[in-house]
C-alpha cells in the first residue's frame, strides 16, 4: 500500500523542531534553507529556549503553535525523537521528515530508538521520511521548499533525485551546480522507517515537473512493489529511470544445492528488477547524469541509426566504434543527402557517415553538415563532434545546433571536445538544451542509454502468459515429499514428475531398484540409455560417479547398474538409495540451463543460460524475477553470450528458440506456484533444431517448509 506523501512535498505550513540560532548547527542550517529559498507555506521555528530564530517568532513546543501545522522537520537527539514525533501527531501534523541520525545505521540502542518511530508512525498515521537523512528539496515554483540542511539551493529542472545516503546527495547537488543541472525533487529518504522508495516513486510518477528519475538505492523494501511501479512509470508515465545500486559484490559465499543457487549471488535480484521494470542501471554518479542530461533535453530516438558530424577523422572514428560496441548502427545516408552534402562542403570533406567537415571548417559547414543529415529519414539521432582547431569558433558553431534541430523530433548531443578552448561553446549549448560531453565516446554511451528506452517503449508481449497445468497434484508431490522433513532434496526422477504435472518435455524413464528388474527396463525404454543414480543425499551425480551413458544392450546395463551402486557407496556411505533411474538416451542438441531460486526479499527467481557440466564457470546466464511477461522470456534467451550459437553458426541450423521459450515461460509459471520450490535446475535442457523442440535431459528440485534454509549444509552437494 503506497503511502500518501503529498503533505511532506507540498506542505501549506512547516514546523522545524530543533530551530536554532547557533552557527554552524543543522538547525540553523536547516531554517535557514527554508527561509532563504522562497518558501511559499508559513514557517514556524521551534525552540523552548529561544525568542526567535533568524528573527521569526520562536515557539516553545508544537502545541504553542496557534496555527495548523503540514510538516514537522525535526533535529533533535535521537532520545527524544519519538516524544516530538507523537507530539506532532497529537498537534495534527500530518508529515515528518526526521534529519536526526543515531538509529539503526549505527546498530545496538539506534535500532531500538528506530522501531519506536516506527510505533509512533503506525498508532497515529502520521508519514514520515528518514531518519539519518538530508531532508527534502521541492523546486516547485508554487512550493519553493529546501527542507535539508544541504549547501544551497539547487536550480530548478525536470529530474528528480532520490537517495539513501545523505553524504552522497551534498557531493551531487555540487556535482549538479558545475554542470549547470537542475531538479524538480531532490529526497533523500534515509533509514525509511516508515516512506521508502516505492512510495517515493508512486508520488514521482504522477509528478507534472519530473521528466526523468534518478536514484541511489542500497536496498528495496519490496521487491514486488517496487517493479509494478517502475513498470507503471516506464510504459504508463513514460519517464526515463536510471539507478545506482551501491553492494554489487556477492554478500558471501554459501553451500547451495543447484548452479541457480550457487549463481545467484547478492546482486541478482536487483539486476533483474531493473531489468524488468525498464530502470537502466549506471556505474557512478558521472555516468548518471551523462545519461539523465540526454533524456532531460532531448527526445527519445526511433531507431538506433544515427549520424556523426565531426570536423576531425580521429574523433569520428573514435565515436564510430564506440558506437558499434554500444549496438547503435551508421546510419546510411540517403544518396538525395549525400548530393546535398557534396554541395555544401568542400571536396576533401567526407559525405559519407561519419561526415568530416574538415579541420577548417566554420560554422556555415557545421549548419548544413547538420541540417541535411537530420532531414534524412535513415537518421534517428546525431552527434556533432567539434576538436578545437584555429579556423573554428566553438561558440559561433555551438550558435547554429539550436537553431538547426528546432522543430526536428531527433535527439542531437555534443562533443565540443576539450574544457577550456570550448568552454564559451558548451556553455551556450547548455544553456539552449544540447547536452555536451567531453570526449565523443561518453556522448555514444548516452546516445545508446536513449536507444535503450526507445526499445522498452516500443516492447508488446508485457503480459504474464499461463500454460495448462496440473497445479494440484504437483502440490501434492510436494507436500508429500514434505511429510516429516523440513526440506527434501528431490531425485531426478520425483523431480520430473513435478515438470510433467507443468508440461515440460520429459524423457521416459524407470527407476530401477533391483538388479532383476534391469532386463525388463531395458526393453521398454529401448537403446541407448542413460543410466543415472537417484538418492536424496547426492545432489551432483557426475561428481559421484553416478551417470553412465550411451548404454545400447542388456548386458552394459547390468554392468552400469551395479557399477553406479558401487560408486555412490564408496562417495557417500551413508547416502540414501533409492536405485538407478534408467532413461531414453536423448539425441545430440544444443545444451541450455534453466534453474530457479528463491531470494528471501524478492521470491522465485528464474535463470537461464549456456548449459553444461562448466555453467558455472562460464557463467553466461540471465535472470529475471517470476512471474516473468513473455516478453521477458524472449530477452532472456537472447541477451546471453552464447544467443549466437542458438541461431545457428559454422552451417549447424537455428536452434528451436520457441521451445526455450516456453519452458521458461512453464518454470516461471511453476516456481511461482509453489512457493515451497527453493531450488531447482534443468540442466542440460537439450534443444533441437527450429521447429523440433527440446527435451529435459537431467534435472534436481529442493523442496523447503516454510521459513526454512533454503540451503543445504556445506559438504551436501560437493
Amino acid at each position: 500500500m503506497f503511502k500518501d506523501i503529498q503533505t511532506i512535498m507540498s506542505p501549506a505550513s512547516i514546523a522545524v523542531v530543533g530551530a536554532t540560532n547557533r552557527p554552524g548547527s543543522v538547525g540553523l542550517a536547516v531554517f535557514r534553507n527554508i527561509l532563504e529559498a522562497g518558501f511559499r507555506g508559513v514557517l514556524y521555528p521551534v525552540n523552548p529556549r529561544a525568542r526567535s530564530v533568524r528573527s521569526v517568532k520562536a515557539y516553545p513546543s508544537l502545541q504553542e503553535i496557534p496555527d495548523e501545522v503540514d510538516l514537522a522537520v525535526i533535529i533533535v537527539p535521537a532520545e527524544i525523537v519519538d516524544e516530538i514525533l507523537e507530539q506532532a501527531a497529537l498537534k495534527g501534523v500530518r508529515g515528518a521528515i526526521v534529519i536526526t541520525a543515531g538509529f539503526k545505521e549505527v546498530g545496538g540502542r539506534g535500532v531500538e530508538l528506530e522501531e519506536r518511530l516506527k510505533e509512533v508512525v503506525n498508532k497515529y498515521g502520521i508519514r514520515l521520511v528518514g531518519p539519518n537523512c538530508l531532508g527534502i528539496i521541492n523546486n516547485s515554483e508554487e512550493v519553493r521548499m529546501n527542507a535539508s540542511f544541504a549547501p544551497k539551493m539547487p536550480k530548478a529542472g525536470n529530474i528528480a533525485f532520490i537517495s539513501q545516503s545523505g553524504a552522497l546527495c551534498t557531493a551531487v547537488l555540487d556535482y549538479a551546480e558545475g554542470r549547470n543541472i537542475g531538479f524538480s525533487k531532490f529526497i533523500s529518504f534515509g533509514n525509511k522507517a516508515d516512506v521508502n522508495e516505492i512510495d517515493l516513486l508512486h508520488y514521482l510518477k504522477e509528478d507534472p515537473d519530473t521528466d526523468v528519475i534518478l536514484m541511489y538505492l542500497e536496498d528495496i523494501s519490496n521487491g514486488r512493489e517496487f517493479l509494478e511501479t517502475a513498470r507503471e512509470i516506464t510504459w504508463e508515465a513514460r519517464k526515463p529511470m536510471l539507478a545506482i545500486k551501491s553492494g554489487r559484490s556477492p554478500e558471501g559465499a554459501r553451500a547451495a544445492a543447484s548452479h541457480t543457487g550457487s549463481l545467484a549471488g547478492s546482486d541478482t535480484a536487483y539486476d533483474a528488477i531493473f531489468h524488468q521494470s525498464g530502470i537502466q542501471r549506471v556505474e557512478g554518479v558521472n555516468e548518471l547524469f551523462h545519461y539523465a542530461l540526454a533524456f532531460a533535453r532531448q527526445p527519445v530516438p526511433r531507431g538506433n541509426r544515427i549520424a556523426i558530424v565531426t570536423n576531425a577523422g580521429g574523433p569520428g572514428i573514435m565515436a564510430t566504434d564506440a558506437a558499434i560496441r554500444h549496438n547503435l548502427e551508421i546510419a546510411p545516408l540517403e544518396q538525395e543527402t549525400k548530393e546535398k552534402l557534396k554541395e555544401a562542403l568542400p571536396p576533401t570533406a567526407s559525405i559519407q557517415n561519419p561526415v568530416d567537415v574538415i579541420g577548417d571548417a566554420t560554422y556555415e559547414r557545421y549548419e548544413a553538415a547538420i541540417r541535411h543529415i537530420l532531414q534524412d529519414q535513415n537518421v534517428d539521432g546525431a552527434i556533432v563532434i567539434l576538436s578545437p582547431q584555429a579556423m573554428t569558433s566553438p561558440l559561433e558553431t555551438a550558435r547554429i545546433v539550436p537553431r538547426v534541430v528546432e522543430g526536428i523530433d531527433k535527439p542531437v548531443l555534443c562533443s565540443f571536445m576539450g574544457i577550456v578552448d570550448v568552454s564559451e561553446g558548451i556553455r551556450y549549448l547548455e544553456e539552449h538544451g544540447i547536452p555536451n560531453y567531453a570526449f565523443p565516446e561518453a556522448a555514444v554511451r548516452a546516445m545508446a542509454s536513449m536507444v535503450r528506452y526507445g526499445n522498452l517503449l516500443r516492447l508488446d508481449k508485457r503480459q504474464v502468459r499461463r500454460v495448462a497445468a496440473d497445479r494440484e497434484t504437483a502440490a501434492h508431490i510436494i507436500q508429500e515429499r514434505l511429510s516429516g522433513e523440513d526440506r527434501y532434496f528431490m531425485s531426478e526422477n520425483e523431480a520430473n514428475e513435478i515438470l510433467q504435472c507443468y508440461g515440460f518435455p520429459v524423457l521416459k524413464g524407470i527407476l530401477v531398484r533391483d538388479p532383476s528388474e534391469v532386463g525388463k527396463a531395458f526393453q521398454e525404454i529401448g537403446p541407448p540409455v542413460a543410466m543415472k543414480i537417484s538418492s536424496p543425499d547426492i545432489v551432483h551425480k557426475l561428481d559421484a560417479g553416478g551417470v553412465l551413458l550411451k548404454i545400447s544392450t542388456e548386458e552394459e546395463a547390468r554392468q552400469a547398474f551395479a557399477e553406479i551402486l558401487e560408486n555412490a557407496a564408496d562417495f557417500n556411505p551413508s547416502a540414501r538409495i533409492e536405485g538407478v533411474l534408467m532413461e531414453r538416451m536423448a539425441r545430440d542438441g544444443v545444451e541450455v540451463i534453466l534453474g530457479a531460486s528463491r531470494d528471501p526479499v524478492f521470491g522465485p527467481i528464474c535463470m537461464f543460460g549456456l548449459g553444461g557440466t562448466f555453467v558455472e564457470a562460464f557463467k553466461d546466464v540471465t535472470f529475471r524475477l517470476a512471474p516473468m511477461w513473455e516478453i521477458s522470456a524472449e530477452i532472456m534467451i537472447r541477451s546471453i553470450k552464447a544467443f549466437n550459437v542458438l541461431k545457428g553458426v559454422r552451417g549447424t541450423p537455428p536452434s528451436d528458440i520457441d521451445a526455450i521459450k516456453d519452458c521458461i515461460l512453464r518454470l516461471s509459471q511453476m516456481v511461482s506456484d509453489h512457493p515451497e520450490i527453493a531450488e531447482m535446475d534443468i540442466n542440460p535442457l537439450i534443444v533441437y533444431p527450429e521447429g523440433e523442440g527440446c527435451v529435459v535431459a537431467d534435472s534436481r528440485i529442493l523442496v523447503v517448509r516454510e521459513n526454512t534454509p533454503a540451503t543445504l549444509s556445506p559438504g551436501t552437494n560437493s
